[in-house]
């Protein structure tokens, strides 16, 4: 059945609970956690007046925003050890998360990916969220969408 599933999590209360139902179901299972974090790098736009002036530096962001998803992702995997899981922790850094979702749950041969409902982000946190919707639509993967 289930022995190796993809969780993402982005560092949300929802997010968060459904890495716990996650750890849960993979303890009862014996089987394997991926644990993913997409980091999203800075976002700039391109030529215009005054370009080349920052309000932070590009590259500085991208290690910040890596670093503290490792972070987080290090606390869920002290998390699995503790509890006797397997797990192994990805930090994945793409403009679009759901692309980076499905290409990593192929890439470690993933059987199933549980994910939050919606996570973080605008107005879309009220329904599905769009990521969520952009998973369940580019994979052929099982995926259980927790609330």
């Amino acid at each position: 059945m289930f022995q190796k599933i993809l969780i993402p999590t982005d560092g949300s209360p929802l997010s968060d609970k459904a890495v716990d139902t996650a750890i849960e179901f993979v303890q009862k299972l014996g089987g394997e956690l991926v644990i993913l974090s997409v980091a999203e790098p800075y976002l700039y736009t391109g030529m215009m007046e005054g370009a080349g002036v920052f309000p932070i530096d590009p590259v500085l962001y991208d290690d910040k925003v890596a670093a503290l998803a490792q972070k987080h992702l290090d606390k869920i995997e002290a998390t699995t050890r503790a509890k006797g899981i397997k797990s192994r922790t990805v930090v994945s850094i793409g403009l679009n998360p759901y692309e980076e979702i499905v290409k990593i749950a192929e890439e470690y041969k993933c059987d199933a990916i549980f994910m939050a409902s919606h996570g973080r982000k605008g107005l879309n946190k009220l329904f599905v969220g769009s990521e969520t919707q952009k998973v369940l639509a580019h994979t052929t993967l099982p995926v259980l969408v927790l609330r």
